[in-house]
Order: structure tokens, then C-alpha cells, then sequence
């Protein structure tokens, strides 16, 4: 299993990335100024992230998302590890990330890699969003924020 950018010349993972973002115009403005990894087994990319630069000390990680086929497995996990990693070396001092209220997994597995919740954008995906989103039975309205310094 490797983790590498996205040639220039490749077509990015759409399914996957929609997987992490229902919204097409959104997932193609990412990948319009975002930088795309994604982590390959045995030639199949199986789990894909995009880093957003926002300002000279900041950046973003958007878009993770794993094959519903290799969920579990601690993918999501080694990515986030490895874009933290990445930003480091570009000189970033923050990285932020982003996810909906509902999303009780990933608000667990970015607190386990060091992320703080900063703020919550209220009505978020209800504002950005024409079709209801449900997660684990719960309503997704609200953005939560989560960031951490990088030294």
C-alpha cells in the first residue's frame, strides 16, 4: 500500500471523493485548487484526501474518504497521518479540517490524531446543501471545525 499525489495526467477517484462530499461542484473546485493524494493496494486506489492551502501558515484537509470495501483497516487513520506529515514538510503551522455534525466516526478519529474542535459553523450543509444529509440517524446540519498547530 503507497500514498501518493495525483499525477496531472491522472483522473481523480470522483466516487471517492463524493463518498466525502456529496456535491460535485465542490469536489471539482478541491481538486481545481487543491492538491489530491490517494493511497493505492495493489494498483485499486482504495482511499483519497485533498489539501487546500488558505493562507501562508494554513491549510486544510478535505475530502478523506476510504473504499466502503477497505472501511475499518485503519486507512483513514494512516492518511490523515500522512497529510499532518505533508504539511509539516510544505512549512504549514495548522492544519484544519472540517466534518458535519453527524459524523460521529470521523469527529472520534481526528481527536485521536491530535485535532482540537475550534468553532462550529451553524447550518452549514442546511445553507450549502439541497438535499437533507443523514448520518448515523442523526441530522447533518452543523460544520464542525477541528484544527491543529504543527510544529
Amino acid at each position: 500500500m503507497q500514498i501518493r499525489k495525483l499525477n496531472i495526467h491522472e483522473a481523480p477517484p470522483i466516487d471517492l471523493l463524493l463518498l466525502a462530499d456529496p456535491s460535485l461542484p465542490l469536489v471539482k473546485e478541491y481538486l481545481n485548487t487543491g492538491e489530491c493524494y490517494i493511497v493505492e493496494d495493489y494498483k485499486e486506489i482504495i482511499g483519497v484526501y485533498v489539501l487546500l492551502s488558505k493562507s501562508l501558515d494554513t491549510i486544510e484537509l478535505v475530502n478523506i474518504a476510504v473504499s466502503e470495501s477497505a472501511q475499518g483497516k485503519g486507512i483513514g487513520k494512516q492518511l490523515i497521518i500522512d497529510a499532518i506529515r505533508r504539511s509539516k514538510v510544505k512549512g504549514y503551522k495548522t492544519i484544519e479540517v472540517g466534518t458535519g455534525n453527524s459524523s460521529i466516526g470521523q469527529l472520534a478519529l481526528y481527536q485521536k490524531c491530535g485535532f482540537r474542535i475550534t468553532s462550529i459553523d451553524s447550518d452549514f450543509f442546511t445553507r450549502h446543501y439541497k438535499e437533507d444529509i443523514f448520518e448515523n440517524g442523526i441530522w447533518c446540519r452543523d460544520m464542525i471545525r477541528l484544527s491543529q498547530q504543527l510544529n
